[in-house]
């Protein structure tokens, strides 16, 4: 998107960002591809195409395959769908118009871009706190789970997910409205509606998924100490509960450790600038907001890729085989 006017004063000229130059004064831009905006959009590119297959994949498996037609399986639906949207929408929206040219030259695009990335970032959050209290009860609570967790239940989370989605998308776009016409005056109303727009959609999942995933794992520890206090005549039982625990650590490590990594730099940088007066580079809240949706690409090898049948389903779908016969009632190990 080239800026119209005058020739770019170079000193006033805004050099950092290797894909175009912003003049400060006048807010007009002018493309400089330089090789390593080519670079960046080719990686940035791979990123997206990456999120929408693996999505993808998700998708069709639980759509075709009638083994997986289960309620919890429901909620990975709608995450992949969300996070295939990220990667069909938000990402190439973000690759042509990011943070660093909105901050500086905001227009209706800018305010899709930014309406679309909420929306979609946080029901691809809400999704993994609903994932994480499915987790609970089949771990914790067996035998209350078919109870607890069924259809109706699915269907009501995944509905209030999106829908509350959209109201945080559009408080914050009207609070956004609101700020450009009245500034100063009404600065305090617009902080507050970020503060507890972000706290309800970040925070609070993020407190809840912690704690959740604790109790799963301290849980899965004492069940194996049970199951090895059982069984401690046979002699590789220790070696099979260790591994057992091992397994269930580290799961739940790598899904706290990955979505801690993409999200937690955001939010704490984000918090920094709004509550703590400090002044964040363009540039780094840009990164680490393209930070936050590399968790949409790994979402499905998080959640999907653990599990056997989800393997054996992509490996009959990247083979072909949906397209040779009807699959959808094989056994998936």
């Amino acid at each position: 998107m080239a800026g119209g006017g005058d020739p770019v004063n170079r000193s006033h000229v805004d050099d950092i960002h290797p894909c175009y130059q912003i003049n400060v004064v006048s807010f007009t831009v002018k493309k400089t591809p330089s090789s390593i905006c080519v670079l960046l959009y080719i990686f940035l590119s791979s990123v997206s195409a990456v999120t929408v297959c693996g999505n993808l994949l998700v998708i069709t498996s639980i759509v075709y395959f009638k083994q997986l037609h289960t309620p919890t399986n429901s909620l990975m639906l709608s995450l992949a769908v969300a996070d295939l949207l990220v990667g069909l929408l938000v990402l190439p929206l973000n690759m042509e118009y990011s943070a660093h040219l909105c901050f500086y030259y905001a227009d209706l695009l800018c305010k899709i871009r930014e309406s679309l990335d909420v929306t979609l970032s946080t029901v691809s959050l809400l999704h993994l706190c609903c994932i994480s209290i499915d987790r609970y009860y089949a771990v914790c609570q067996p035998l209350k789970y078919r109870i607890k967790i069924n259809g109706h239940v699915i269907v009501i989370m995944i509905v209030a997910t999106w829908c509350t989605a959209v109201l945080v998308a559009v408080g914050l776009l009207i609070a956004g409205l609101i700020f450009e016409k009245c500034q100063e005056n009404c600065f305090f109303g617009v902080l507050l509606a970020h503060v507890l727009g972000f706290v309800f959609v970040f925070y609070l999942p993020v407190v809840i998924m912690v704690s959740i995933y604790l109790k799963i794992l301290l849980v899965a520890q004492k069940q194996a100490r049970s199951l090895q206090n059982t069984n401690c005549q046979k002699a590789n039982s220790r070696a099979n509960t260790r591994k057992s625990d091992g397994k269930a650590t580290r799961t739940l490590a790598i899904v706290m450790g990955v979505f801690l990594m993409c999200w937690m730099p955001f939010f704490l940088c984000f918090a920094a600038e709004l509550l703590g007066n400090a002044s964040v580079p363009v540039e780094v809240f840009e990164t680490l907001l393209w930070l936050t949706l590399f968790n949409s690409m790994l979402n499905p090898f998080i959640y999907a890729f653990f599990y056997s049948w989800f393997r054996s389903a992509f490996r009959l779908i990247l083979a072909g085989k949906i397209f040779q016969g009807d699959f959808s009632n094989s056994r998936l190990r």
